[in-house]
């Protein structure tokens, strides 16, 4: 009875451990879920501006090439954030799953973890600074279009 107290304690100190991890990904969710949202916006505007372009003239459809070819390199950022912002995640859980196991099984995994964790934070930070490069982009693309379009006075 002794032995499965402390096995218990043990389960529950190991769960103490994930807590943080699970935190963790809960917040890379809630970035996933606005860089997917922000490449569904740009998904969007480029079926509305390819719909448009036989129906413009020469420098219409110059304009919508320019556009277009800018919101090929955001859904791209995009993409890559996406897909480093989620191999973070599934190392986080591939730490938390390792953490598990090597308790239970007393494996010295201590190295790995660390290995692994420190792969989910860079990935993590390199999905980031996509994000940031990806949010540049749309800026760049706001000042074209007011270049572009006459002031109004008012």
């Amino acid at each position: 009875m002794f032995g499965e107290t402390a096995q218990v304690s043990a389960i529950a100190h190991l769960i103490q451990l994930a807590i943080a991890p699970v935190f963790l990904l809960a917040g890379i969710g809630s970035i996933l879920n606005v860089l997917a949202q922000r490449l569904a916006r740009v998904v969007d505007r480029s079926r509305r501006l390819e719909a448009d372009f036989e129906a413009e003239d020469r420098a219409g459809q110059a304009q919508i090439k320019t556009e277009l070819h800018l919101l090929d390199r955001r859904m791209a950022v995009v993409n890559a954030a996406i897909s480093c912002c989620t191999a973070s995640a599934l190392f986080v859980c591939v730490v938390v799953a390792i953490l598990f196991v090597a308790d239970l099984a007393r494996f010295p995994f201590g190295r790995p973890i660390a290995y692994l964790f420190i792969l989910a934070m860079l990935l993590l930070i390199v999905g980031l600074m996509l994000f940031l490069w990806e949010i540049r982009l749309a800026m760049h693309s706001l000042r074209t279009h007011r270049e572009v379009m006459p002031h109004a006075r008012g």
